[in-house]
């Protein structure tokens, strides 16, 4: 089915992108200029550019972001983190999530708006290219109900195949942070069932992008994207959002018309949302908080020679006359949340060591008993972080009494961002073993820098029954010597 030359009139009722009938309804929001449009493209370029940069820029020799997951290594502008320190990202990922909780509750959607990578990518990157190859707003709505021939089928081509292209480029740029900037490039260059799983990825997510920004477009943010629905429990009447003043606005009329208020129902504000929402019927789930409805208001009040703020930035209190509180219960109870992940985040960083030790205890029995010790069998891993190869020393520094330490007699050294499996030996003989016991081993290296410990335990037989067993030997050894 055509799309409607005129953009749908949009209700509180239904979702302005879906017909009666259940089928979509394509969008084309018209351009817009101004101070937020400025600041948005300026923000969103800024951003894009650090995505695409990232890879790139080199911090100690690594990139400054790389997800090394084929060695187990994730560098983080400078941060060298092991498999083992991954619990990190849950202090990470929860500061994360109370900053953008804080955030909410104070500014709204403006992330949504200003930073989100889906907004980011399809108003700034695939619509402006939308716009380039099939012009402004009336003229993308003629085209879709324009027969699939000539002009059109050009346009359309040439659009879909750059979506494609820039969908394929900012997949490998997600893939360079993963495998490397000249690994990629390496991997590019050669058949792709050499890197049949790259190959894969970049395949299923090339089509997963452009399908997203080439049609799926808002319907992520209304349909997917569980941020909007959660802003109704983080937002209050004091959180600022982008609404309409009706009082200063109602009753609309047009231009001159006795006792009508500022607005002059030119629907600007509604050809203009990415969204197809009136931002005149309240603050709704579909709104991304995107600002493109202030810029087309105050176009139209600068050009009726009324003030400005028609709509606005404003908190719901702001809007009915009262007074904003942005200090209260829940922004503190937000921020401070905030502070502690940030606080135990940084925390947890200052901890991180330039190497990592594990200790496991080997597969088999869990201990051995021989004439003359008690045997504990561990499996040692050091991994050196750096990248410069490093000599480590592993000790033994609290244990049972008498204990012996086999396999690390001599520093061992680890080459740059690689790691060393040893087993290591803990006896104990039987003359002075006491039972199980706490064992504290600890690596250090020669600079200083390194100090980690870790803890196990060393276990054996009951004393008493390795006792009791001596004691049988030595009458066993009576008998035979009688005998």
């Amino acid at each position: 089915m055509a799309d409607h030359p005129h953009p749908p009139t949009p209700n509180l009722d239904t979702v302005t992108t879906i017909r009666a009938d259940g089928s979509r309804l394509f969008l084309h929001p018209a351009d817009t200029r101004g101070r937020y449009t400025t600041a948005r493209k300026l923000s969103a370029f800024g951003l894009i550019g650090f995505y695409l940069a990232l890879p790139w820029i080199k911090i100690d020799g690594y990139p400054a972001m790389f997800l090394d997951v084929a060695e187990r290594r994730f560098h983080f502008f400078g941060w060298v983190l092991a498999a083992q320190d991954m619990w990190l990202l849950f202090f990470l990922l929860t500061g994360v999530g109370f900053s953008l909780f804080f955030i909410t509750a104070l500014l709204g959607r403006v992330w949504c708006g200003w930073a989100c990578p889906q907004t980011v990518f399809l108003e700034h990157v695939y619509r402006r290219v939308e716009r380039w190859i099939e012009g402004d707003a009336p003229k993308r709505r003629a085209l879709d109900a324009a027969p699939l021939e000539g002009d059109k089928a050009f346009k359309r081509v040439s659009k879909h195949v750059v979506f494609v292209l820039l969908s394929a480029v900012i997949t490998h740029l997600l893939l360079a942070y993963f495998v490397s900037i000249p690994q990629l490039w390496s991997m590019m260059r050669t058949a792709p069932g050499e890197h049949g799983g790259a190959f894969l990825f970049v395949a299923f997510s090339t089509a997963a992008l452009y399908f997203n920004f080439a049609w799926f477009r808002e319907q992520l943010c209304i349909v997917i994207c569980p941020y909007g629905r959660l802003q109704s429990a983080l937002i209050d009447d004091n959180s600022m959002v982008i609404g309409y003043d009706t009082t200063r606005g109602e009753p609309r009329g047009k231009l001159n018309t006795p006792s009508a208020g500022h607005c002059v129902d030119c629907s600007r504000c509604v050809q203009v949302c990415p969204t197809g929402i009136d931002i005149r019927q309240g603050l709704q789930m579909e709104c991304v908080g995107c600002t493109a409805c202030i810029d087309a208001c105050d176009d139209v009040m600068d050009k009726v020679k009324r003030p400005r703020g028609l709509i606005r930035y404003d908190s719901l209190n702001g809007f009915a006359g009262k007074v904003t509180r942005w200090l209260r219960a829940r922004t503190f109870v937000y921020f401070g949340l905030f502070l502690v992940g940030a606080g135990v985040s940084t925390w947890a960083l200052s901890t991180v060591q330039p190497a990592n030790l594990s200790v496991t205890r080997m597969q088999g029995a869990p201990y051995y008993v021989d004439a003359s010790y008690v045997r504990n069998q561990f499996m040692i891993r050091l991994v050196n972080k750096r990248n410069i190869p490093v000599r480590f020393n592993v000790a033994l520094v609290q244990g049972p009494t008498g204990a012996e330490v086999k396999g690390f007699e001599q520093t061992i050294e680890v080459g740059p961002l690689l790691e060393e499996v040893r087993p290591l030996v803990v006896q104990v003989p039987r003359t002075v073993y006491a039972g199980k016991a706490k064992l504290r081993i600890r690596l250090t290296d020669a600079e200083g820098s390194c100090d980690v410990g870790r803890e196990t335990e060393f276990i054996g037989p009951s004393p008493q029954l390795l006792k009791d067993d001596e004691v049988e030997e030595r009458e066993a050894k009576a008998r035979d010597h009688k005998q």
